[in-house]
């Protein structure tokens, strides 16, 4: 069996596109979040653009009532960006969306794709363009960008080609992407303070990491917040992006003994020596992500391995009200920061994980109703224009051909530390495990507190996976 190398070209153009400052771009760094959110929702009114678009907008008005799935929902920070644009949408078209949102995770993943397989799938759906929409695709259950282009010229357009991910299926484009995600380290600088640490920086490496994480622990604190029983995701990336390459990340290995699988192997060991440690929570293994987070927000824990979103639930734990900015605690938020990731072997820190890995979907089922054809296509376009995207990215990633510059006094010091933070990238590279799908994941995800304790070795636990994988790919 020969290696199967897969080329994920729907994150791989993440190396490609500006990620706002990481090399020297402008356009970078985490959602919106805090003040930023509400002064622009208040004040942005979208337009659709083009003479013909403003056609398309007619034509889809007359109270059509589409069923919109998106991963806006609970703590993401553009859950209200995103309810105020759909209800504009709502008041200008006439039409109805009954918003079906729910929070990413995989029992979403799974709800997804089950509604698909049993023809319960909505008309608009906002939701990750990897392996994940594999199934809905090759079942022919959503239309490509290029099919809709071919009755209506003008979709999309103002994004650019090259940056709009495409599918593993059949090497088309699908989802209109709105903003893009990074991967990095958050800080405590209360608990670094405290513990005697300085902040890591662009030079920080793993053997750095581990002699903090002791300072930290020796004064009786937690080093990393995570719930490697629950969500180990993040653990599982960095700790093999440390054994592999920005050009072989994204390379599934053939078995745990080849180059590639034995750096997966060592990266389920670097996990366990720091559960061995004692650097993670005492009650990781059964403890929920939330729960985690609460103990590095609250000042218990240094160190958090997470995303871009994550910035916006750091401020709203900053904020008297979670749901009210203007009780922002900012005193509180400056103990935040946010760094790379602790770099070993040829890995640098500043090399990042992250990519445009979501966007709007528009399904057969809708574009097979005349009616909701249009009301979709318009709907679609409408939440993606120049005029809202910027909203939804502010200083993240998108893939429109004008990028809009960032305005640092509508964004609070966290988003700020971020874009610093990223204008000292020096690549973005896609996430191995969005290719590494569903059961495959299985022995490494769900089995890691066996790998940590040592009751099941880390390259049987690789090998299980990779046989799951070559079984059903």
């Amino acid at each position: 069996m020969k290696m199967k190398k897969v080329i994920a070209t729907v994150l791989a153009s993440a190396m490609v596109f500006s990620l706002a400052a990481c090399g020297g771009g402008d356009s970078a760094g985490s959602q919106s979040a805090g003040s930023t959110t509400e002064s622009n929702t208040d004040t942005q009114t979208a337009e659709t653009g083009s003479t013909e678009q403003k056609e398309q907008t007619e034509q889809a008005s007359g109270g059509v009532e589409l069923e919109v799935v998106t991963t806006f929902a609970g703590n993401d920070g553009n859950a209200k960006n995103y309810k105020t644009y759909y209800q504009q949408w709502e008041a200008e078209t006439g039409n109805k969306v009954v918003d079906m949102s729910a929070t990413a995770d995989d029992t979403f993943k799974i709800r997804v794709v089950t509604d698909f397989e049993t023809g319960s799938e909505p008309d608009v759906l906002f939701f990750f363009n990897g392996a994940d929409a594999n199934s809905f695709i090759e079942a022919g259950k959503v239309v490509s960008i290029e099919d809709i282009r071919a009755e209506y010229p003008d979709y999309a357009s103002n994004m650019s080609d090259g940056r709009i991910p495409v599918s593993l299926v059949d090497n088309k484009a699908y989802a209109v992407p709105v903003n893009g995600i990074w991967e990095a380290m958050f800080v405590n600088t209360e608990v670094l303070d405290a513990a005697g640490v300085a902040m890591p920086g662009a030079d920080y490496t793993w053997a750095q990491f581990e002699a903090d994480c002791q300072k930290i622990k020796d004064a009786g604190y937690t080093p990393i917040a995570a719930a490697l029983g629950d969500i180990p995701h993040y653990w599982w990336e960095f700790a093999i992006f440390n054994h592999t390459t920005t050009e072989n990340h994204l390379t599934i290995p053939e078995s745990a003994s080849d180059e590639i699988g034995q750096g997966w192997v060592a990266a389920m060991e670097d996990i366990k020596a720091l559960y061995e440690a004692g650097y993670f929570p005492d009650n990781t293994l059964s403890a929920k992500d939330d729960e985690t987070f609460a103990m590095f927000v609250e000042g218990k824990a240094a160190f958090l391995l997470d995303g871009s979103w994550k910035v916006n639930g750091i401020v709203s734990a900053c904020q008297s009200d979670p749901d009210d900015v203007s009780t922002l605690d900012t005193e509180k938020l400056s103990k935040f920061d946010v760094t790379y990731v602790p770099a070993k072997d040829s890995r640098k820190a500043s090399d990042l994980l992250g990519g445009l890995t979501s966007g709007y979907y528009i399904t057969k089922k809708a574009w097979d109703d005349p009616a909701k054809r249009a009301a979709a296509v318009d709907f679609v376009s409408y939440m993606t224009s120049d005029e809202i995207v910027p909203i939804f990215a502010q200083h993240a990633a998108s893939a429109l051909n004008s990028a809009p510059e960032v305005d640092e006094s509508m964004m609070n010091e966290l988003q700020i530390k971020s874009l610093k933070m990223m204008a000292g990238c020096t690549s973005i590279t896609g996430v191995v495990q969005d290719l590494f799908q569903g059961e495959s994941r299985v022995p490494t995800f769900d089995g890691m507190p066996e790998i940590v304790t040592g009751k099941v070795d880390a390259v049987d636990a690789v090998q299980e996976g990779l046989d799951i994988y070559y079984s059903t790919n």
